[in-house]
């Protein structure tokens, strides 16, 4: 048989061979590399024998995919060193996840904490020095159950498992795994035990809490402690610990996951929204606004009723249930429905900055990051198929404008249709997917499927934002519809004259405001550009006969819409200048007698010491300017 390289070049496979086998044939220093190999896009141990022709590629040190095998291999060796250390502690999940792993164990009465790390990383480098091999082994569901005899959790795993069972054997250790993989225990050198945490067996309230012990590795000692500088620089990041330095926002008891936002977050907040509209008008959006609430009927017609109620609030008016939104998209229907439209209206692109509410477990609410009310940058494009891959080339292309003014690089993720919990027809489905495919590789932008994880009524794209500490984010998203225009009846009139169900794309670029808030604060350390900055300008007089000025200036400002604050507090100049540094203002004035005298300004940026006077109209045009052009601060 044969198999297909990424430079379109054939090989033969000979019977049993594998893929370090195929990789000394590429190359022999591709081979010193080699972690895993992927076939038809699966990836597989290096060492298992390739059992089908189909398109191959190595997964080298370095590739993405070459830490989730090295993540989830270092899980076992945890494992593994949790059972020497602890013989009775039971085992349920140890995958691999974003930078790192985590295993669920059941220590009976023993707690575990931080404290205890050093030991278990111990046991763990003395395992790796062993050089065990991993060894992968196929079994029956009876020598699965035999083996595992002991463990609750891995027989309720394995009564699951309908199709082949394996485990991974090191040594006299094993574990119920599907992999892959690396090949030996010495391979796994470079890491270090994070946190500790509390997590019911299978997420479920019902079950037993279990100790979940997070850790990361690497394949060089370097990469490892660039991460943990990474861990570190993110703590002082935490957008819920700036939040509170700079006065952003608030939590109450009185509303979990409810935030409120205060003077400072909201002038932030406003500021996106203002932006976002103007520039969604100027390409082509009709900016609307819709009920925060509406009849269960329409729920029912859009599907949510059925998929989604148990995330929604519902309330009784006039013995009818309703439910608080929890999406924008019925509304956007129906403002669509209430004109008629003539094919060469298409596309219809309806937006909103909508506020919705979803009842997300409590246990999952974090800060900005995950709430329960939240504003959404919806859109909705209704359209004719044969629009569809230029209209989604086009929002990617607005996507682009948007991240590059907060220097976020992205990935896309393409999720296809769920193995259940889904409307419509599969051959819709499947257009509907490969019409996705295809405006992707138009835009000439990389991208990676992940089968089943599309929204119940379409596949969707969905952009993965990289921040300045290395971070992924789920943030923006294209989900391509084909079935709720047609639950509600909307169509177009074509050019014969006839009624034809329009396309709908739903779209969101901030995905939402409190979470994309949350994300820059943390990119940017708190440290704002000028244009979305809560307060741009700090006036600072030296002394109190100084202070008339200083009003005098802020006024101006003030009636030129820059947001500007005067500290005239009797306190030393360098103490209020330093808070005015803490706080990250853009632009700190000091105004003395020479500024009185000289109707000067002299400014401070932040992030540098250096201070220039200027005339006041020089100031005004450089700090305009700045906003106009939306220009990131140097230092962060």
């Amino acid at each position: 048989m044969k198999v297909y390289l990424l430079d379109d070049r054939e090989l033969e496979v000979q019977a049993n061979e594998n893929g370090e086998d195929i990789a000394k044939k590429i190359s022999s220093s591709l081979a010193k590399q080699a972690i895993a190999y992927k076939l038809d896009g699966e990836i597989y141990d290096l060492k298992r024998p390739i059992e089908h022709e189909g398109h191959f590629e190595i997964i080298k040190k370095g590739d993405e995919e070459s830490y989730d095998v090295l993540n989830h291999s270092t899980s076992h060796l945890m494992a593994e060193a949790i059972s020497h250390l602890y013989p009775n502690a039971k085992f349920g999940f140890g995958p691999s996840i974003e930078e790192g792993f985590y295993y669920d164990v059941d220590f009976g009465d023993e707690k575990i904490t931080d404290a205890d790390f050093p030991k278990i990383e111990k046991e763990m480098k003395k395992i790796a020095s062993s050089g065990k091999e991993i060894v992968r082994e196929v079994v029956s569901k009876e020598e699965a159950k035999k083996l595992f005899a002991n463990n609750p959790y891995k027989l309720e795993l394995i009564d699951g498992i309908d199709g082949e069972i394996t485990i991974y054997r090191q040594g006299d250790f094993y574990d119920l795994c599907a992999g892959p993989h690396v090949e030996k225990v010495s391979q796994i050198q470079h890491f270090k035990l994070l946190s500790v945490a509390g997590a019911y067996w299978r997420g479920n309230v019902n079950n037993k809490m279990l100790t979940r012990i997070y850790g990361t590795s690497f394949f060089t000692e370097e990469e490892l402690q660039n991460h943990l500088h990474d861990l570190e620089e993110r703590k002082k990041r935490d957008h819920r610990k700036i939040g509170k330095e700079l006065g952003l926002f608030m939590m109450s008891e009185y509303g979990p996951g409810l935030p409120f936002f205060l003077p400072n977050g909201y002038a932030i907040k406003r500021e996106l929204e203002n932006y976002w509209i103007d520039f969604h008008r100027k390409h082509g959006y009709l900016v609307c606004e819709t009920p925060m609430m509406l009849s269960k009927e329409l729920w029912e017609i859009s599907g949510h009723w059925d998929h989604y109620k148990d995330d929604m609030y519902i309330t009784m008016v006039d013995d009818t249930p309703y439910a608080i939104k929890p999406m924008n998209c019925p509304g956007a229907i129906l403002i669509y429905n209430n004109s008629l439209h003539s094919y060469k209206d298409l596309p219809v692109r309806i937006a909103e900055l909508g506020h919705v509410h979803r009842h997300e477990a409590s246990g999952a609410l974090n800060g900005l990051f995950r709430v329960r009310t939240f504003t959404q940058d919806d859109a909705h494009i209704l359209l004719r198929e044969d629009q569809i891959g230029e209209e989604i080339t086009n929002i990617i292309k607005v996507y682009d404008h948007i991240y590059s003014l907060f220097h976020l690089n992205y990935h896309i993720e393409l999720s296809t249709r769920p193995e259940d919990n889904f409307i419509g027809d599969i051959a819709v489905w499947d257009k509907a997917e490969a019409d996705l495919i295809a405006a992707c590789k138009a835009t000439g932008r990389e991208f990676k499927i992940n089968p089943g994880d599309g929204a119940f009524y379409g596949p969707k794209l969905d952009f993965k934002l990289r921040d300045s500490m290395n971070r992924i984010w789920q943030c923006g998203t294209i989900q391509l519809d084909m079935q709720l225009p047609g639950r509600f009846n909307c169509f177009y009139i074509d050019k014969d004259g006839n009624k034809v169900t329009p396309v709908m794309i739903h779209r969101a670029c901030f995905g939402s405001l409190e979470r994309f808030i949350a994300i820059i604060t943390e990119n940017f350390a708190g440290a704002f550009p000028t244009w979305l900055a809560p307060v741009q300008v700090k006036i600072l007089p030296v002394a109190s006969v100084h202070n008339e000025y200083a009003e005098k200036l802020n006024e101006q400002f003030m009636d030129l819409h820059l947001r500007s604050e005067v500290d005239e507090r009797e306190e030393k100049l360098g103490y209020r200048m330093r808070e005015a540094q803490t706080h990250k203002i853009p632009y700190t004035l000091v105004i003395g007698d020479n500024e009185v005298k000289d109707h000067t300004v002299t400014y401070r940026k932040y992030g540098s010491k250096e201070q220039i006077t200027v005339s006041v109209d020089e100031f005004v045009k450089l700090i305009k300017d700045e906003i106009e052009k939306k220009t990131l601060l140097t230092e962060k």
